[in-house]
């Protein structure tokens, strides 16, 4: 993004510019559609997502202080803000029971990158959350537990191996060796969608 340009619709969207406003929708638009993709919650489509984003967008631009000059920083954590607060209102629901509330963060997409899966094979059509949720639901409890905590944060702070390892009251080494199998465990599961099959449910 051109940031100053950005700055500039953003001035000129306070002051009403209504073509301001739909510009700057387009600039944060590959932005939005990209977090959206990786953001699944119970009783929202992509859409649904995508409206929501759009209103924090616009919510941002309200409140933002023009002297900052800081506004895509602003907005983009508006918006993901915005979404884990919408998680959170479902957070009783539980993943391992079948909760319907996941982020796919770009740490999750490393790790199974570093076990030979696409980012894009990840993200594509084929690989819908519904599969991921079902792959994730074939782990041990002690497999799922480690790619949650890890990987699904409920909130925006991350959660590190260390404190998985003092949570668990296990060695840091034994933390290691289990996200490995767990993620390794993962990724045997998801590969038949690469390939042409699919997963089923028990």
């Amino acid at each position: 993004m051109d940031y100053k340009y950005i700055e500039t619709l953003v001035k000129q969207s306070k002051d009403g510019n209504e073509i301001s406003k739909e510009n700057l929708a387009k600039e944060f638009t590959p932005y939005i559609k990209n977090l959206c993709s990786k953001t699944f919650i119970h009783g929202y489509d992509f859409y649904d997502l995508q409206n929501e984003c759009f209103q924090s967008l616009f919510k941002c631009v309200s409140s933002y202080n023009l002297e900052n000059h800081r506004f895509v920083a602003y907005a983009t954590n508006g918006i993901k803000n915005n979404l884990y607060d919408l998680i959170r209102k479902n957070q009783n629901r539980k993943i391992f029971d079948g909760n319907d509330c996941l982020i796919i963060t770009d740490e999750f997409q490393r790790s199974l990158i570093s076990n030979e899966i696409n980012a894009e094979d990840l993200m594509c059509r084929k690989c819908d959350y519904a599969e991921i949720r079902n792959a994730l639901n074939k782990l041990t409890h002690t497999e799922h537990e480690i790619i949650i905590f890890l990987f699904f944060p409920k909130t925006s702070s991350k959660h590190t191996l260390k404190e998985f390892s003092v949570l668990k009251n296990i060695s840091y080494s034994a933390a290691i060796k289990r996200k490995s199998t767990a993620l390794r465990k993962l990724y045997e599961l998801l590969q038949p969608i690469f390939y042409g099959g699919e997963l089923h449910g028990n």
